[in-house]
């Protein structure tokens, strides 16, 4: 005898496959979505600083390497708590990454501004 299956969402009785917990795809993502709806919106507010900070770093550097003053980054909002990646040189210097762009912290709150040529394939 089929033991009696009920959607982990809405409580109704399941009919169909014996490996299904959900009535209907609308329960399915009701239910992730509230199971996940807390480390969602972090991970949603962290990406979006993330993707600023490149935005930034891209509209200051469209050459591909440049310098820039620390107040000019922070006046366009960029947050220097943020990056996606960390490089460090045989030399010792340590870049900061957002995704393919990068800065280099250099003295008197000056920074080398680069974008990365490899790609990720």
């Amino acid at each position: 005898m089929e033991e009696e299956k009920s959607c982990l969402e809405c409580g109704t009785k399941i009919y169909g496959r014996i490996d299904k917990k959900f009535c209907s795809d609308q329960c399915r993502n009701s239910y992730n979505n509230r199971l996940n709806s807390d480390s969602n919106n972090y991970i949603r507010n962290v990406n979006n600083i993330l993707r600023k900070n490149r935005r930034v770093l891209e509209q200051m550097n469209p050459d591909g390497k440049t310098k820039a003053h620390r107040d000019k980054l922070a006046e366009k909002g960029f947050d220097f708590n943020y990056f996606t990646n960390t490089y460090v040189t045989r030399a010792g210097a340590t870049y900061f990454f957002c995704y393919d762009y990068g800065y280099l912290p250099l003295d008197n709150n000056w920074f080398m501004l680069v974008k990365r040529q490899e790609y990720v394939s």
